[in-house]
C-alpha cells in the first residue's frame, strides 16, 4: 500500500496557514482581473485539454467599459460557498450509499480544485458532482455521469465537461489520504489494549462512531489541507472521547508516540489538536437562505450579461404597468 509520507499528498498538498491564504488570494485576484477585463470570468477547456477564455463582451479598442455594476463576491461568500458545496458533497455520497473514502476523496479534490481557481470562475454545483465522479473512478466505485446526474435531478453533462479541468487543477495527484482509515485503526489498538476494561468495550463503537461524526465535520474545514490524516484522525478521537470518556487520552496519546517514535511530543501534538478543534468550532455552515443572495451576486459574477437582462424584463415589466 502506498505510504502517506512519501506521497504527493504530503509533499504538494499540506500547506501552512500562510502559503494557504496565499493560494487563495491569488486564485481569488485572478478571477477579480478576469472580471474587470472580460466582464466574465467563465473558461473554457477545449478539446485538448486546453484552457482558453471566451471572448471579451465588449470591444477593448473602444471606450466601452464592461459592467461596473458586477460586485464581484468578498471572501466571507467565497468560503460560504464552498462550504456549502462541500456539505452538499457529504448528503450527496450519502444519498447514493457511497463508501466513506468516496466521500473524503472528492472532498479533497473540491478543496484542492479551490485552490486553483475561485468560486467566480467556476460554479461548484458543477464542479461537486465532478468531483464525485473523478473520485468513484479513482476508488474503483464507478458510477456513470447519466447515473449521477440523474440521481439529483441535474444535467450530466457538465460533469463530463469538467472531468479534465478537475483532473489538470488537481496536477493529476489522485491519491489521497483521509482520516477515517486512520480512525479504524486506532479503535483497533484500542480493542486490543490493556487500558480499556471490558466494561468500557461495550462503550466503543458509539465512541467510534462519534468520532467519524467528529472527522465528517474536520471535512468542512481547512484541517485537511492544513494537517496529516492521523492529526485529523486523533482530533476526531479525542472530541469523540469528550462526549463518551471511554480513555485517558493524554496517557494513551504518550503511549502511541513512544510506540511510532515521533518526532512530536504530546504537548506539540496537543497544540495540533487545539487548533483544529479552533477550526471545527469556528465553521459556519450556511443555510439555504443564506446562499440565495450570494448564488445570485455569482450567478451575476458568471454571467455578467444576466444582470442586463434581468434590467430589460424589469424596464418592461414598469412599461406594462403604466400601460395597463
Amino acid at each position: 500500500m502506498a505510504d502517506f509520507e512519501t506521497s504527493t499528498h504530503r509533499s504538494k498538498w499540506i500547506f501552512t496557514l500562510e502559503d494557504l491564504m496565499e493560494r487563495r488570494a491569488s486564485a481569488n485576484d485572478t478571477a477579480l482581473k478576469m472580471l474587470d477585463q472580460y466582464g466574465t470570468t467563465r473558461v473554457e477547456v477545449n478539446v485538448d485539454g486546453s484552457i482558453s477564455y471566451p471572448e471579451p463582451l465588449f470591444d477593448l479598442n473602444t471606450t466601452v467599459e464592461p459592467n461596473t455594476n458586477i460586485k464581484a463576491l468578498t471572501c466571507q461568500e467565497e468560503e460560504y460557498m464552498r462550504i456549502f458545496y462541500e456539505q452538499k458533497i457529504q448528503e450527496v455520497c450519502k444519498a447514493f450509499q457511497f463508501p466513506i473514502k468516496i466521500q473524503a476523496t472528492s472532498l479533497i479534490y473540491f478543496k484542492r480544485f479551490y485552490l486553483q481557481w475561485s468560486v467566480m470562475q467556476h460554479h461548484p454545483k458543477s464542479i461537486m458532482l465532478t468531483c464525485i465522479y473523478a473520485s468513484c473512478k479513482v476508488e474503483e466505485n464507478h458510477v456513470s455521469a447519466e447515473e449521477l446526474g440523474k440521481g439529483i435531478k441535474q444535467d450530466h453533462k457538465p460533469i463530463l465537461n469538467n472531468e479534465m479541468l478537475v483532473l489538470q487543477s488537481l496536477g493529476f495527484d489522485l491519491i489521497v489520504y483521509a482520516p477515517y482509515r486512520p480512525i479504524n485503526g486506532f479503535i483497533h489498538d484500542l480493542e486490543e489494549s490493556v487500558e480499556i476494561r471490558n466494561s468500557e468495550l461495550e462503550h466503543l463503537q458509539n465512541f467510534h462512531e462519534t468520532a467519524i461524526q467528529e472527522a465528517n465535520k474536520i471535512m468542512l474545514t481547512d484541517a485537511p489541507l492544513l494537517y496529516p490524516p492521523g492529526q485529523l484522525a486523533l482530533a476526531a478521537l479525542r472530541r469523540s472521547n469528550e462526549v463518551h470518556c471511554v480513555i485517558d487520552f493524554e496517557r494513551y496519546m504518550d503511549g502511541v508516540l513512544s510506540r511510532q517514535n515521533s518526532q512530536y511530543s504530546v504537548s506539540e501534538l496537543l497544540d495540533f489538536l487545539g487548533s483544529i478543534d479552533y477550526l471545527v468550532d469556528k465553521i459556519k455552515v450556511p443555510t439555504i437562505e443564506d446562499m440565495k443572495p450570494i448564488d445570485r451576486k455569482l450567478r451575476m459574477c458568471l454571467d455578467p450579461s444576466s444582470q442586463d437582462e434581468s434590467k430589460r424584463r424589469e424596464k418592461k415589466s414598469r412599461k406594462s404597468k403604466r400601460t395597463a
